[in-house]
């Protein structure tokens, strides 16, 4: 009995793989911290709240510099918010577009807080419940807002973003609060909610006063979606095309032959981050050490020289493209750019862009 006892133990160890017996630490762990996240009853609610933030690594180390803020709608720790704060933090360590604060609201029943109440029967008999749109605006606007603004560094500069549901409440919140915000952006909203009624109304709410006075900004994108979806975006793109107010500088990229509706938002939210905050930069390495291996170094074309002699920024950038850039890159090394990074092109808009000579014409 007991030798055929030590044989099961035996077979037992056998069984175990080396590494499992060989077994090391990984080392001292650090937990990695994103952000912060901040819980607070709200008296417009009337309920326990969460929003979330992520600095970027220079905020510490420049405490006079003002930041941007960006808005995510859906911005809890399990819903948008790090994949969001992670386009920021790529944007910040790549200097392709401004370094930001990004604060994401959560949200609790999304329904509820992002739509605004149905007037077609059926949407609360099959939706409820639903029509919450304006208090959760209020919310954000006489609570969130403020406690940022009392805490953080920030500078005028706002955006709103949001995808799907997010995405309406975006595009409602422009055309009904247009000064809670400077720049808005709609990935594939749900246009569809009570029959369009929103974007019906949509010429009629952008002639009121409120959309005359300060400049703000709009990006629209829209994926493979069809239906009711489709045609509010059709007529959301006729109203700002006929309606849109000088103030209003907006761009619209058609996304139905690339992305789905559960793949459009990251790679529209890097685009948009790249459209409205992007940076302009010199091309060519800034190291001469590059050409170690491929002989002398070029001299620096005529162009360049002059651009050199200017600061670069988005008044002295030259709007080109990659393509022309790569077609005599000798010549372009170290002039002052603009570049649209990306393959998407807008569709409609009259927003200035990036690596292009004139607005978009609808």
């Amino acid at each position: 009995m007991i030798n055929r006892f030590a044989a099961l133990l035996s077979l037992l160890f056998l069984a175990i793989p080396a590494q499992a017996q060989d077994a090391q630490p990984l080392g001292t762990m650090t937990p990695i911290t994103i952000g912060t996240s901040y819980s607070f009853r709200s008296e417009v609610l009337d309920a326990e709240r969460t929003i979330n933030v992520w600095l970027p690594a220079s905020y510490a180390e420049n405490p006079e510099r003002l930041y941007p803020v960006l808005y995510v709608i859906d911005g809890g720790a399990e819903q948008d918010f790090h994949h969001i704060s992670g386009l920021a933090q790529h944007g910040a360590i790549s200097r392709t577009f401004d370094e930001m604060i990004v604060v994401g609201i959560e949200t609790e029943s999304r329904l509820l807080e992002l739509t605004s109440p149905a007037s077609d029967p059926r949407y609360p008999d099959y939706m409820e419940p639903n029509g919450g749109a304006a208090d959760f605006r209020r919310f954000i606007r006489d609570e969130v807002i403020p406690r940022i603004a009392a805490n953080y560094r920030v500078s005028d500069e706002a955006a709103l973003i949001g995808e799907s549901l997010a995405g309406l409440f975006v595009v409602e919140t422009l055309l009904r609060a247009p000064d809670l915000f400077t720049s808005y952006i709609a990935i594939s909203p749900s246009l569809w909610w009570d029959q369009a009624s929103l974007v019906t109304d949509a010429a009629a709410l952008m002639s009121q006063e409120g959309h005359q006075a300060g400049n703000r900004r709009l990006y629209l994108t829209m994926a493979n979606e069809g239906g009711t979806m489709q045609s509010g975006l059709e007529t959301l793109l006729a109203a700002l095309e006929s309606e849109a107010p000088a103030t209003l500088r907006w761009t619209y990229v058609a996304r139905q032959d690339s992305e789905h509706h559960g793949s459009i938002y990251h790679i529209a939210a890097l685009d948009a981050l790249r459209v409205l905050y992007g940076h302009a930069e010199r091309t060519g390495s800034p190291s001469d050490a590059t050409w170690l291996f491929e002989g002398e170094v070029p001299p620096l074309s005529e162009m360049a020289l002059t651009s050199i002699a200017s600061e670069c920024n988005a008044e002295t950038a030259i709007r080109t493209s990659l393509a022309e850039i790569n077609h005599d890159p000798a010549r372009w090394r170290g002039v002052c750019v603009s570049v649209k990074l990306g393959p998407e092109r807008p569709t409609a808009g009259n927003m200035d862009q990036p690596g292009t000579d004139e607005p978009v014409t609808p």
